[in-house]
């Protein structure tokens, strides 16, 4: 049976629920959770950074709308949908309150969230070289990056990341589009669609024995110090962070334009599947600056791949990853199967956090074969975490809030997954 759990007071490891150890679905509720007020004053990222990460994006709005002109008209950015009151009464086990998807399965160009952070990154990137290659005149559309002279400058650097699939494939759209090599390391159970779509890109895929952490480790001791090449580093890049911390204003915009208030009395619970922590953690970042303490982030992730939960559970003294406490991190939701949190994530989110659930991956599938019958949503395992988690997390709700609460859902993959894949998901389900 799902436990609701608190961490207690001793260190490391030992406060870490004994459910969590046994792969059991679990809400922690997160107990350093501070004011916003309080928090945000003191981190080393704040409102200024994000407001320059949403002003890159305007910047290359010609040249995305250049590349992929039949999906892109200047932003990268996903409906937020509302669903039926009876599907929503469903998902929330009967709570109260209302239920939308913010619906990054189907992003523009990448088809998940990895977009956000990924093709931010590149950009940057060929910003920041453009820039010192004096290609940056004045007044000049950046609809120029996808000209000769700027693909001839990028064709002489390499971009190098660490994937289970979905950020490899979103910077390797984005690097090849620009004329970049592309290099991807990846596990060796890592699906084998997602990596032979990277090498249809043009992209190098590099398989390791290990799991993702170990492909990280490998692409980032490959790539160190090298002045030609450009490592997007899952595990601590700010550019990935401020990237997803973006989306956060898009979804803002889209409340107010649906009506919905938030505030005290109007709480925003947004379910967030966490793998590393780098989407969930700049997304959830970005709304704690716009909506303060009325905005509730709560990160979902696999039994088997809790890394968040774990990590903020035993502190931060040290890293913290789930074979330390016996589990062995494998689960359908590859986008999700991660051993190790980011730790600049932590540290940034430690007290923004609400809670942290844990979902098993029958849920996964049952789940999406819920939303693909009844709402048309195409979803791949690891973004139909957030259906597992909400309804058991709303049960926990005050019960004067229940009925006036909003519960954005994020989806972070399943446009591209192959046909064979999703059909095999349904079975399952």
């Amino acid at each position: 049976m799902a436990g609701i759990v608190e961490m207690q007071n001793s260190p490391g490891v030992d406060r870490i629920p004994v459910a969590v150890k046994q792969a059991c679905p679990t809400i922690w509720i997160n107990p350093a959770v501070a004011d916003s007020a309080s928090v945000l004053p003191d981190l080393a990222l704040g409102r200024a950074d994000v407001d320059g990460a949403v002003a890159r994006w305007q910047r290359f709005a010609p040249l995305l709308t250049r590349l992929f002109p039949q999906e892109v008209s200047g932003r990268i950015d996903s409906p937020l949908i509302p669903l039926a009151a009876g599907l929503s009464d469903t998902i929330l086990r009967g709570a109260g309150g209302r239920v939308l998807v913010k619906a990054d399965h189907a992003l523009p160009v990448t088809g998940c969230i990895k977009a956000r952070g990924g093709v931010y990154e590149v950009l940057a990137y060929a910003e920041a070289l453009a820039a010192q290659a004096g290609l940056l005149a004045e007044g000049r559309s950046y609809a120029a990056f996808a000209d000769p002279e700027f693909r001839d400058l990028f064709g002489r650097h390499i971009i190098a990341v660490g994937s289970t699939g979905n950020l490899g494939f979103s910077v390797g759209l984005m690097g090849r589009a620009l004329g970049f090599a592309v290099e991807v390391h990846m596990s060796h159970d890592a699906k084998a669609w997602k990596k032979e779509r990277l090498r249809e890109l043009g992209a190098r895929v590099v398989e390791h024995r290990g799991d993702y952490g170990a492909a990280v480790a490998a692409a980032r001791n490959a790539y160190s110090g090298r002045g030609d090449a450009h490592f997007v580093d899952d595990e601590d890049s700010v550019e990935l962070f401020l990237g997803y911390a973006a989306a956060a204003l898009d979804l803002e915009r889209q409340l107010a334009a649906a009506g919905i208030p938030v505030g005290p009395a109007h709480p925003l619970f947004v379910h967030l599947p966490c793998g590393v922590g780098g989407a969930p953690g700049g997304v959830a970042f970005g709304l704690k600056l716009l909506f303060g303490d009325s905005v509730h982030p709560v990160f979902v992730e696999p039994v088997a791949s809790p890394c968040m939960l774990v990590q903020l559970a035993a502190g931060l003294e040290r890293p913290v990853s789930v074979y330390d406490v016996g589990l062995d991190n494998r689960t359908a939701a590859d986008g999700l199967a991660v051993a190790s949190a980011s730790m600049l994530v932590a540290r940034t989110l430690e007290k923004l956090v609400r809670a942290v659930v844990t979902v098993p991956d029958d849920a996964l599938y049952r789940w999406l074969k819920i939303l693909w019958t009844e709402a048309g949503i195409r979803l791949e395992p690891s973004a139909a975490a957030g259906f597992a988690a909400a309804g058991r997390f709303a049960q926990i709700i005050p019960a004067e809030t229940r009925a006036a609460a909003t519960h954005v859902i994020w989806t972070t993959g399943g446009a591209h997954l192959p046909a064979e894949e999703f059909e095999a998901a349904l079975a399952r389900g």
